[in-house]
């Protein structure tokens, strides 16, 4: 069953509920109490590196070739 993070718009408190996707959409109630909560937006997290470029003709040709890339632009970033 997947976990959603939910925040209490009264008190600020953040909590994870695990119920259906189904489900996803009903209301939860604050541990606290109060009933004005609002589902929050899942986070993703991509980590790593690729070793080379698809189709690169430095593929395997080692660290002197250039930077591997990988991530949103293509490892410039990743230094």
């Amino acid at each position: 069953m997947p976990i959603y993070d939910v925040r209490c718009r009264a008190c600020g408190a953040t909590f994870e509920i695990n119920r259906s996707m189904s489900r996803a959409d009903e209301p939860a109630p604050c541990p606290h109490g109060h009933e004005d909560t609002v589902r929050l937006l899942p986070t993703v997290s991509m980590t790593g590196r690729a070793s080379a470029r698809a189709g690169s003709p430095s593929a395997g040709a080692g660290p002197a070739a250039g930077p591997a890339g990988g991530g949103c632009c293509g490892g410039g970033c990743c230094g």
